[in-house]
């Protein structure tokens, strides 16, 4: 079941083309912030979920929730994203559950703070380039390579601006994030046609790691750099993931989307 359109074929109305009933996601990252509303959009739209994060409980109590708020099967998965083994073993399981993986979510991320670029060691970033690159290869591989083989899909790469727009604070994040944007590139060539492979290059939005912010410091960075003055709610993102996970966006792939408010 390809989301690209027949020629000659009847054209979609736009619920139609938004329209998820039928179709299985994967969100990595997907208790909290960015993926938890993504997944709740997807649920909403008629798809059936699986959130993975490194906690259990966690995942269970998001995916309790959008059950209870949609009526979809949502399942919870914990998985550290930076291990090798475990996305072997979250792909079969998404698979084990809904039989295929429509569209997958890499959304999984961490920039741990330094107080110098002299003071970044191995560990630190053997462990940002883990979760924020390896993780999204491997589990783009094994689920863009059975997409392929059965009915298609899209794969979705959280990125962020540091890829471009890359600050002192966040180097090793940054090249990985960089390199998350060349990846998706290169497999939505890999994949093509079947499947679609888009990066969202993510501003600054109010999750989680945004409450160790200064906030007067940040304000002040919005007015001057920051096209809309401000940062983003979380549930600003619903619009671009939906558009890139559904036949809405069938002749989109390779793209990088910014979501950041106009960052200069």
């Amino acid at each position: 079941m390809s989301d690209s359109p027949t020629r000659g074929a009847p054209a979609a109305t736009p619920t139609e083309l938004f329209d998820l009933g039928g179709k299985a996601a994967l969100v990595t990252g997907g208790s909290r912030g960015l993926g938890r509303e993504m997944a709740l959009a997807f649920a909403q739209l008629g798809a059936d979920v699986m959130i993975a994060s490194r906690k259990q409980d966690s995942c269970d109590q998001t995916a309790e929730e959008i059950r209870r708020a949609t009526g979809r099967r949502v399942i919870g998965r914990a998985c550290h994203v930076g291990r090798w083994k475990d996305l072997d073993a979250l792909a079969d399981a998404a698979y084990a559950e809904f039989g295929a993986v429509d569209v997958l979510v890499n959304n999984a991320g961490m920039s741990p703070v330094y107080p110098s670029v002299d003071a970044v060691g191995e560990e630190l970033w053997d462990k940002v380039l883990d979760v924020n690159l390896k993780g999204p290869f491997r589990l783009t591989a094994l689920v863009g390579t059975r997409m392929a083989q059965g009915r298609g899909g899209s794969i979705i790469n959280v990125s962020s601006g540091a890829a471009a727009r890359p600050t002192p604070d966040v180097i090793p994040y940054a090249a990985a994030k960089a390199g998350l944007e060349a990846m998706t590139i290169g497999f939505a060539h890999a994949f093509g046609p079947r499947v679609r492979v888009n990066a969202i290059q993510a501003g600054p939005f109010f999750t989680d790691i945004s409450k160790a912010w200064d906030m007067e410091a940040f304000q002040r960075l919005a007015r001057e750099r920051l096209a809309l003055r401000r940062g983003g709610e979380p549930s600003e993102i619903v619009g671009a993931a939906v558009y890139l996970a559904s036949r809405a966006a069938s002749f989109t792939t390779g793209a990088v989307l910014r979501v950041d408010g106009g960052s200069a």
